[in-house]
């Protein structure tokens, strides 16, 4: 077997050799991370092997049966990979002792079942054999295939080992082995180019064995079978790809299709495994409590699960989906007249200030009630989310916050992770309880007074009513129905020209001017952003504050003529042009053409802008949303 690459690294911080098991392990359980075409993998049971005979007893059983059943297994293959893997020191044949001094023997063996992201082979299964070696601190990968019949193959030819091996006292070198490299098949899925392995898996093996970082958040898709979701989620993304043609709202219908697309494929596999381990075929119903443009209630109620979607603003993407999908423009404020006794699961996919009251909900719904959130935005039961601990990131804090909240409402609470395109996958599953339901009333004591408890809420507010329209908390505020615009875009006209030329002219004012002909053209010089604020009167700067960003965004959304870096405001020169697209047209006038005392520094035929009423030209519309206008035509309900 000879080696194709190596990969050399000091590890000064002793690292390794358990970096180099931890970061193998990675690639066996989770090689989607490096492989974007896979989905993942499931790896059957780990065993370990002590005697030399044991470990070709498990080989012919995985790849040929049983020792008495070799006809299934190549004789001269089996030989040639048996005298590999029992090469090296024979004298450690036997129990060796691992970093605690507990006794192992020198194999673990398992079995992986590769899972492409688009099944391309029909009902063949992709599998390894994967074979690590102890004491020689190597891994050997055997891919076979296996035929619905239980018949299976072994890719001889693509049999390979990554090795690890020390040079020095903090040096040492990680190797790519293959059997046989002239024969190697490459499909670019589950079976990758030899060359892919050595410039990309290795090196990235390399960076995870000396990384000394441990992951705030568990594995992702831990709690479902990774094969269901691979399939269903291919399914359901080919069904509802037209989504994205006819996506009439101003957000990334991309991002937003795909993402609820794979939440409604981990719910739908959560609720299948749900329905078999209770032995029942009857589809769970949800209520989605913020659903915003409510596609996940769309594909959930298409799929054949009972629910409805409450928002407190309605998106004009509702009205496309058809009279099936039941979505309400509703206000959603904790209180008695607010439970679902009757629904089986409530869902808060970026539920921003509902998302510490779901559980509660959830809870005082009904005892068999479940709870699935996706926590975003950092809400506590009244108001911002105020850190605690710097230990952590605010993110995990976050989600320990909520993991609290779901515990102390009286469920064993999960955490999972999920693929989607969002920097924040975690999502906190509440499907059993902790307490028996005669211990409801004690239990339901603890969560009010945990809630009058928090930081955030007012002592003065009651969340213990006596009648039904008694609500929890009098401190939650729910969003406004209109959905107010705070980034400068809304101020009037006059105000935002008038605060332009005070700054452009004060920054104008600290460099001299030259009016001769053929002067170099006046950029003007710098202020800091508590200067520029100095310029401007107590009732403008009023104004600005209640904007997001205030005096910065304004001046950052006028960037024809300003240039906002590091806390310092300067005129933005223009007088190197730049290339612009064909398809670019002058939808603003210049301000400079109009306003600066030597006019723009360019001609009317390199500007961006338009010198003059005359040189506009009407907007064009954003690519995506001229295919839409062209899509709208048919119709996006998918049965």
């Amino acid at each position: 077997m000879p080696k194709l690459c190596e990969v050399r690294t000091a590890d000064t911080e002793c690292l390794l050799p358990a970096g180099f098991w931890s970061a193998l392990d990675v690639w066996i359980k989770k090689p989607h991370v490096v492989n974007k075409r896979l989905c993942g993998a499931k790896e059957d049971g780990v065993r370990e092997i002590v005697d030399s005979t044991e470990i070709e007893i498990l080989l012919l059983s995985c790849l040929g049966g049983d020792r008495r059943d070799r006809p299934r297994l190549d004789p001269e293959q089996a030989e040639d990979v048996l005298l590999f893997l029992k090469s090296g020191e024979e004298q450690n044949f036997g129990l060796v002792e691992d970093r605690e001094g507990h006794a192992r023997g020198r194999w673990s063996c398992a079995v992986r079942t590769v899972i492409p992201k688009v099944n391309s082979y029909g009902s063949q299964l992709h599998k390894e054999v994967i074979v690590k070696d102890i004491t020689q601190k190597r891994v050997t990968f055997l891919p076979f295939e296996e035929s619905p019949d239980g018949d299976k193959v072994l890719h001889k030819s693509n049999v390979y080992q990554i090795q690890l091996k020390e040079l020095s006292d903090d040096q040492w070198c990680v190797s790519l082995w293959a059997l046989q490299p002239d024969c190697w098949f490459s499909d670019g899925v589950v079976y990758p180019r030899l060359t892919w392995l050595g410039s990309e898996l290795l090196p990235r093996v390399v960076r995870w064995a000396t990384e000394n970082r441990l992951s705030e958040f568990k594995s992702t898709l831990s709690l479902i079978p990774i094969e269901k979701y691979g399939r269903l989620y291919q399914h359901l993304k080919d069904k509802y790809k037209e989504m994205v043609k006819v996506w009439p709202e101003v957000t990334d219908p991309e991002k937003f299709v795909y993402e609820d697309v794979a939440i409604a494929t981990y719910l739908l596999v959560l609720w299948e495994e749900e329905r078999i381990q209770q032995g029942t075929t009857t589809r769970q119903s949800f209520v989605d409590l913020g659903c915003g443009n409510g596609l996940l209630v769309h594909v959930l109620t298409n799929e054949g699960h009972p629910g409805k979607g409450l928002d407190v603003r309605r998106r004009k993407i509702w009205d496309m989906y058809g009279p099936q999908t039941h979505l309400e423009e509703r206000a959603i404020t904790p209180s008695d007249t607010c439970l679902f006794p009757n629904t089986d699961w409530l869902i808060g996919n970026h539920s921003d200030e509902l998302t510490p009251w779901i559980p509660v909900l959830c809870a005082r719904s009904s005892y068999s009630c479940r709870y699935f959130v996706l926590p975003c935005c950092f809400f506590d039961f009244s108001g911002k989310f105020q850190r605690r601990r710097c230990t952590v990131s605010q993110y995990r804090e976050y989600i320990d916050f909520n993991v609290q909240v779901g515990s102390v409402c009286g469920f064993h609470v999960e955490e999972d992770c999920l693929r989607i395109p969002s920097t924040k996958r975690v999502c906190l599953i509440g499907r059993r309880r902790s307490y028996e339901p005669s211990s409801e009333a004690q239990v339901d004591a603890a969560r009010s007074q945990y809630i009058l408890n928090r930081p955030s809420f007012s002592t003065k507010d009651s969340i213990q009513g006596a009648g039904p329209e008694a609500a929890w908390g009098r401190g939650f505020q729910p969003r406004e129905r209109t959905e107010v615009v705070r980034n400068c875009a809304s101020l009037p006209r006059d105000l935002v020209d008038s605060v332009i030329q005070q700054v452009a002219f004060a920054l104008l004012a600290l460099t001299p001017m030259d009016s001769s002909e053929g002067a170099a053209w006046n950029q003007g010089g710098s202020l800091a952003l508590g200067e520029v604020a100095e310029l401007l009167d107590k009732e403008t700067l009023r104004t600005l504050r209640k904007e997001c960003g205030g005096l910065q965004t304004l001046l950052k959304n006028k960037h024809q003529v300003f240039r906002v870096d590091s806390g310092r405001v300067t005129l933005r020169d223009w007088r190197t042009p730049k290339p612009t697209p064909p398809e670019t047209r002058k939808t603003q006038t210049c301000w400079f053409h109009e306003h600066h005392p030597q006019g723009c520094p360019l001609e009317a035929e390199s500007c961006a802008f338009a010198h003059g009423t005359s040189d506009l030209q009407p907007a064009s519309r954003p690519r995506w949303k001229h295919t839409n206008t062209q899509a709208r035509a048919h119709t996006c309900t998918v049965r």
